[in-house]
């Protein structure tokens, strides 16, 4: 048994700008998927020697707080890897969404908000970058806009199951920046009538949205490489962009999480 929390919210607050970063080669890409695809397909054994193979492993974790079992992929000696991130998936269900925190630190609070909507609906992934976005050499840690990525490569191969995803993001407020949140579907440019819906909740719920497939917003993730790679596959992306105060704690970070939870809940009845 484990506080899944903390054990997350541990590693993550490990993160910092002046880490190592060092992108996996193609061949350690594709070895990563592969594990990771095994192990959604139920067969733990072949996912455990895949995984070696790049230093990970796979481990069954059962939370204190709420008794759900999830699956943990990490690398096998903490601390000293090489930042490629975290996967955790809902062990006693289905995939049928991912919530994903490509710049947790930086994006201060993303990774909280993260972990709770793993913890408030059911039959959820959740991936997390390893390294802070200015880690490394130039980009390199950027996962949203790199696709030589671990991170990238366990979004897509959730996504080639059709497995949707919200990407959470957080800004700075602005004169051209005057939102709570900015919900888009990046380089789609329209939404489905469940994500429309997120945002009516948000803003039923006090927040000011931009909603980007029907207003010109700022930070809309258009060149966002794991929105290219849904719409490649017809599969839902969301890219959510937050203010200060829609994460974390306070009554409009509450909204924002709640809408975002109702709609992971609504993806794992569909």
């Amino acid at each position: 048994m484990v506080d899944l929390r903390s054990r997350i919210l541990e590693y993550t607050a490990g993160i910092g700008p002046d880490g190592t970063y060092t992108a996996p080669d193609k061949e350690q890409r594709e070895r990563l998927a592969a594990g990771v695809g095994h192990l959604l397909q139920g067969d733990a054994g072949e996912a455990e020697r895949l995984l070696a193979t790049v230093g990970f492993t796979a481990t069954r974790l059962t939370d204190t707080a709420s008794g759900r079992r999830y699956d943990e992929v990490a690398s096998l000696r903490p601390g000293e890897g090489r930042r490629w991130g975290r996967l955790y998936l809902a062990a006693d269900s289905g995939i049928h969404w991912s919530a994903q925190v490509p710049h947790p630190v930086a994006d201060r609070h993303t990774e909280e908000l993260g972990v709770r909507l793993l913890e408030d609906a059911p039959g959820g992934a959740l991936v997390l970058a390893g390294a802070h976005r200015h880690a490394g050499r130039g980009n390199a840690a950027d996962v949203a806009h790199r696709k030589d990525s671990a991170f990238h490569a366990v979004v897509e191969e959730l996504q080639k199951r059709g497995v949707p995803g919200v990407q959470l993001h957080g800004f700075a407020r602005a004169s051209d920046r005057p939102y709570d949140a900015i919900v888009s579907t990046g380089p789609v440019q329209d939404a489905s009538g469940e994500v429309s819906a997120l945002a009516d909740v948000m803003e039923a719920g006090g927040l000011r949205v931009c909603r980007g497939w029907s207003a010109r917003c700022p930070l809309e993730g258009t060149a966002n490489v794991q929105g290219e790679s849904a719409k490649r596959r017809h599969t839902d992306f969301v890219h959510v962009e937050l203010a200060p105060g829609a994460r974390g704690d306070g009554r409009d970070a509450d909204e924002a999480a709640k809408a975002l939870s109702g709609l992971l809940t609504t993806w794992a009845r569909d």
